[in-house]
């Protein structure tokens, strides 16, 4: 597109009270980086598939590595990201941890993505 096409606002002066209603009403820089982040760990499908085998039940790395078909290692690495960005908790069981799903937060996300993507088909 060149500079011809660009569109233009030529009367800016004419909405400056909705554009000063709806920058007040905007999150913070700081909150919309840390939203960004959250939907970027979404942003994985091997994530989505964990979240989704925990919503069926609690599960340590073994049973979710055998559920997809994946390596111990990798499952490791995704439950780590999972973690940190809060949407898994996890508790110990002699030498084996489990894990399952932080929140109901977590399926509420997940279940209006899906609600969306079948919107669609």
């Amino acid at each position: 597109m060149n500079r011809e096409q660009v569109p233009s606002c030529e009367f800016l002066h004419a909405h400056r009270d909705v554009v000063a209603r709806v920058k007040g009403r905007l999150p913070s820089d700081d909150a919309l980086g840390d939203l960004a982040e959250l939907y970027h760990i979404f942003g994985d499908s091997t994530r989505i598939r964990i979240l989704y085998a925990l919503f069926e039940s609690e599960l340590c790395v073994c049973d979710i590595a055998t559920l997809l078909g994946m390596t111990v290692s990798a499952i490791s690495h995704q439950l780590r990201l999972l973690k940190s960005a809060s949407l898994v908790r996890w508790r110990r069981e002699g030498k084996t941890v489990f894990y399952a799903l932080a929140d109901d937060h977590v399926r509420r996300i997940l279940d209006q993505g899906m609600e969306h993507v079948n919107e669609e088909h």
